[in-house]
């Protein structure tokens, strides 16, 4: 029996999510074009998501800090989502009411437009970035994340002051702090930084 005509035939990642939600797998092209256009809109329903729970203080760096971490936190709530979608440019409402409000707080802040961009660009990359590598971290399974984290104390700590003289010097810190996302500390050196090209700006 041939298909009807204008009704696609679903490839098997639309078969899958079709089984997932107990739905016919072609229902999907009622409501988008291909599997392509069901991404943008998850990775826009990501964005919408995390500014819906944002709400700005007029403290430029602490908005931002506080926007950074919700993003980070919202793409580990969905880490297979955010791992698909995190390098991607939607053009939809929720992105563009991101893009809007974020070159707001910088220029608001006494960013030149130039600067704004350049700052919106560094601390959007760096929150997708890191959304995506720690998501991808926590998809795995349990055990292969345990395993890699055990490598630190295992292998790092147990290397000779001899052969490598570094790592025995900051072994138990490595212990310690490996095992957590570096995202705080990268967000805040970021910012440091936005901080004090600021006051370069502002300064006579």
């Amino acid at each position: 029996m041939q298909p009807s005509l204008g009704v696609k035939q679903p490839g098997e990642q639309v078969r899958r999510l079709g089984r997932a939600l107990g739905a016919d797998p072609t229902a999907l092209y009622r409501y988008f074009r291909d599997t392509d256009d069901l991404l943008l809109a998850i990775a826009d329903a990501l964005i919408g998501r995390t500014l819906r729970d944002w709400f700005p203080t007029g403290e430029w760096r602490a908005d931002l800090w506080d926007l950074g971490l919700r993003m980070h936190a919202r793409a580990l709530a969905h880490p297979q989502a955010a791992v698909l979608s995190s390098y991607r440019v939607t053009g939809r409402v929720h992105e563009i009411e991101a893009v809007e409000t974020i070159l707001g707080v910088l220029r608001g802040a006494g960013f030149p437009d130039a600067e704004a961009v350049r700052n919106y660009h560094a601390f959007v990359d760096q929150a997708l970035a890191f959304a995506a590598l720690d998501a991808a971290n926590a998809s795995l399974p349990r055990t292969a994340r345990a395993a890699e984290a055990a490598v630190w104390r295992a292998t790092y700590a147990r290397l000779s002051a001899d052969t490598h003289p570094n790592i025995a010097a900051t072994a138990r810190h490595l212990v310690a702090d490996m095992r957590h996302s570096s995202y705080p500390a990268a967000l805040d050196l970021l910012l440091s930084a936005v901080a004090a090209r600021l006051a370069g700006i502002r300064a006579p």
